[in-house]
């Protein structure tokens, strides 16, 4: 059995790793075998093959350092200064649609860990910012594309509480 983790189980950092290894690995030894095997067919000019390996080397290439820069800019989150109290990057919060009287579940997270089908709502969107050091008992009103909904924070637990 293959100790590798469902790819939707994985956290954000998680699947930027992932991403990033997969990439180096093509830019490192499946890229330079395609071009030299383009290469050994002939006329570069004319070489669709080639042509072709080096526009994907460009875009692993990147990819790669979009990926570098987020994993940058995840590490350089201070859970330290996070607050105990309110909503913020990593708090879960467990919230009340008072217009259709459900309940929902949201993590905040970084824009590239965000997956709405998994309730991970990114800080910089609407939902995410309008959440954001808001505490528990706290109604909140936000502006979607669909229009106006309004929340009743239910229960907060921050990044601090799941240590």
């Amino acid at each position: 059995m293959s100790d590798q983790k469902d790819p939707k189980d994985l956290t954000g950092k998680e699947k930027i790793l992932a991403e990033l290894k997969a990439l180096e690995y093509e830019m490192t030894i499946e890229l330079p075998r395609a071009l030299r095997i383009a290469a050994a067919l002939g006329d570069l000019s004319e070489n669709a093959e080639y042509k072709s390996a080096r526009e994907r080397q460009d875009y692993v290439r990147a990819r790669i350092r979009q990926l570098q820069q987020q994993m940058a800019n995840l590490s350089s989150i201070d859970v330290t200064k996070l607050p105990h109290d309110r909503a913020s990057y990593g708090s879960t919060l467990q919230l009340r649609d008072i217009d259709r009287g459900s309940e929902i579940t949201y993590r905040l997270v970084s824009p590239e860990e965000a997956d709405y089908e998994q309730g991970l709502i990114s800080t910089a969107s609407p939902i995410g910012k309008s959440l954001l050091n808001k505490e528990e008992g706290d109604e909140v009103k936000v502006q979607t594309p669909n229009g106006s909904r309004s929340f009743e924070i239910i229960k907060l637990s921050t990044i601090h509480d799941e240590d």
